[in-house]
C-alpha cells in the first residue's frame, strides 16, 4: 500500500511541475524595470501560466521556466547548444530532466527574416515559424533612432509570426501588441493543437520571444 500511495504521489508532482491547462489567447508580458530578458505568460482568463527568466552572465543562453513569479517551482528548462549563434538549438526539458523537443533558428534566413523550426523527441520538424512583415522591424529600428518619433515605434511597427506544420496548415499566430515600450505579445490558436504538441510549441514561442524582442 505504501509503494501504491508513493507513485500516486510521484504521480501528482508530475502534474503539478507542467503548465497547467490553458485557454487561448495567450499574452506574454515583458517586465520593464526588471535587469533581466523575462516575461510573466498569462492564459485568457489572466491565470498565470509560467514566469520566463533568463539568467544573466552565461556564454550559452539558458531560460527557467517557472509557475509562477514566485520562482519556487520551475517547470522547465530551455538551454542552447552553443555560444550565441544565429544556428544556435535551444532544448526543452522538464522539471526531471526529460528530453521534450527543440526549437531551432536557421542561421541566414533569420537575419532579416525571423525563421525557426520547433522539433519533436525524435527530431522531426513538428512546427515552421516564419516572420508574417519583415519591414515592420526594419522600420521600427529605423524610426527608432529619429528624436520623439522613436518613442511611439511601439505603437506603429509591430511584427507578427505565423505558425504552420510542414503541410502548410496555419496553426497559431504570435502578434507584438501596441504598446509604449512595445513589452506585450499575444499568441492566438489558429487551428487544432494537439495534447504535447501545445507544450513544445508554447515553450518554442517562449524562446522565440526572448530572442526577437532584441532585435526590435
Amino acid at each position: 500500500m505504501s509503494a501504491e500511495n508513493d507513485l500516486l504521489d510521484q504521480d501528482v508532482r508530475i502534474v503539478e511541475n507542467t503548465m497547467e491547462t490553458f485557454s487561448f489567447p495567450l499574452n506574454f508580458e515583458f517586465k520593464i524595470a526588471s535587469l533581466v530578458n523575462d516575461f510573466v505568460a498569462k492564459d485568457s482568463t489572466g491565470k498565470t501560466i509560467g514566469y520566463v527568466r533568463q539568467k544573466l552572465f552565461k556564454l550559452k543562453e539558458a531560460i527557467s521556466v517557472y509557475s509562477n513569479e514566485s520562482k519556487q517551482n520551475i517547470l522547465y528548462t530551455i538551454n542552447a547548444d552553443r555560444v550565441i549563434d544565429y544556428n544556435a538549438n535551444y532544448a526543452f526539458t522538464d522539471a526531471g530532466g526529460k528530453n521534450l523537443g527543440r526549437i531551432g533558428r536557421k542561421g541566414t534566413k533569420s537575419i532579416l527574416k525571423a525563421h525557426y523550426e520547433i522539433f519533436d523527441t525524435d527530431s522531426e520538424m513538428e512546427f515552421l515559424i516564419k516572420e508574417e512583415n519583415p519591414w515592420a522591424k526594419f522600420f521600427d529600428f529605423l524610426l527608432s533612432e529619429v528624436p520623439v518619433l522613436g518613442l511611439f515605434t511601439g505603437y506603429m511597427f509591430n511584427p507578427r509570426y505565423i505558425v504552420t506544420r510542414n503541410g502548410g496548415t496555419q496553426v497559431a499566430r504570435l502578434s507584438k501588441e501596441k504598446s509604449f515600450f512595445g513589452r506585450r505579445f499575444k499568441l492566438d490558436q489558429l487551428s487544432k493543437i494537439e495534447k504535447g504538441e501545445d507544450e513544445r510549441l508554447l515553450l518554442g514561442l517562449m524562446m522565440m520571444s526572448l530572442l526577437e524582442r532584441r532585435r526590435g
